[in-house]
């Protein structure tokens, strides 16, 4: 079984505590995001999983307890986000050197090859049009080469509960441009990102895109992917695609154990959250000591579920 932990939320990030209770008491419960009365209890006993899939920004609540996991003989990796949005767009998380500061401790603890960099999602705005994301990417990529092997890029979707925050975004000249929308102009940037990341050494994939990246350099990629589990975990395993996923979702199985609306980063471009308020409601109902992240789950994330943190 791989364990996601989480699409959802960023666990690393503020419930490492949480989880590694649950780790010791041997499991954990999740409830379903679109039945919440129907409850799975999940197995966390290092013998029934097969790795630990972390999607996180900053994974400073878990970082401490790395020495643990490993004692306790888990297999684990990170997929973990950087971008270096102006503040608006992230604005509850920590600075952009903190964040790379602790990327290169885990990458110096782990090996590289457990660190993956994920760009993304790639917004096009007003404030951050194609030249911003080829100079972002050119820099972090300066900055992160030597502690990952590779880069995970995904154009930004749009979700109706979003509309709020991008009316906010365009009030400060930020507003969507649909770039996007421009075929053979978005082939072209992606041949840039490419040539960028090739530069530096780094493989390239894209997440789940829905565009023609055909002649960009730029293949298919997995953020949950069996290749990568093999070389974390050292054994392979028959792993099929997830049919929980969206279509062009190329995931592997695995088990989510995150809950929506129990992320207070605050970015904008986030299919995880809803109004802040609602996740502050969340965050103060959290126990540590619970088996589930927090006992009321939301009804109804629609089209929202099935993504990373972040958008993707």
């Amino acid at each position: 079984m791989i364990v996601s932990a989480s699409r959802r939320t960023d666990i690393p990030a503020y419930y490492g505590e949480w989880l590694m209770r649950r780790i010791r008491a041997g499991y954990c419960e999740v409830a379903n995001p679109f039945n919440p009365a129907r409850v799975r209890h999940v197995d966390l006993r290092c013998e029934s999983v097969d790795c630990l899939a972390f999607w996180t920004r900053h994974p400073k609540s878990l970082y401490p307890y790395l020495i643990e996991l490993d004692r306790l003989g888990f297999s684990y990796y990170f997929t973990w986000t950087v971008l270096d949005y102006p503040r608006y767009f992230e604005p509850q998380l920590p600075a952009l050197d903190t964040r790379i500061r602790l990327f290169k401790r885990v990458s110096e603890r782990v090996g590289a090859h457990r660190v993956v960099w994920r760009y993304d999602p790639i917004v096009f705005t007003g404030a951050t049009g194609p030249e911003f994301h080829l100079s972002a990417v050119e820099r972090l990529a300066g900055r992160l080469a030597p502690y990952t092997h590779s880069v995970v890029v995904s154009i930004y979707d749009h979700y109706r509960k979003l509309d709020s925050r991008m009316a906010e975004l365009a009030r400060r000249g930020a507003g969507l441009t649909g770039f996007e929308n421009d075929a053979e102009s978005l082939r072209s940037f992606m041949r840039e990102l490419a040539a960028i990341a090739a530069s530096h050494g780094l493989a390239i994939r894209s997440c789940a895109e829905d565009h023609d990246l055909a002649g960009t350099g730029i293949a298919e990629g997995a953020c949950i992917d069996a290749e990568r589990i093999a070389r974390v975990t050292g054994r392979r395993a028959e792993l099929s695609k997830d049919p929980g996923q969206r279509r062009l979702c190329n995931c592997v199985q695995s088990v989510d154990i995150g809950a929506y609306d129990t992320c207070p980063a605050g970015c904008v471009y986030c299919y995880a959250t809803g109004r802040s308020g609602r996740v502050s409601e969340r965050m103060r109902a959290h126990d540590p000591e619970n088996p589930r992240l927090v006992d009321e789950v939301s009804a109804r994330v629609g089209e929202d579920a099935g993504r990373a943190p972040g958008g993707s």
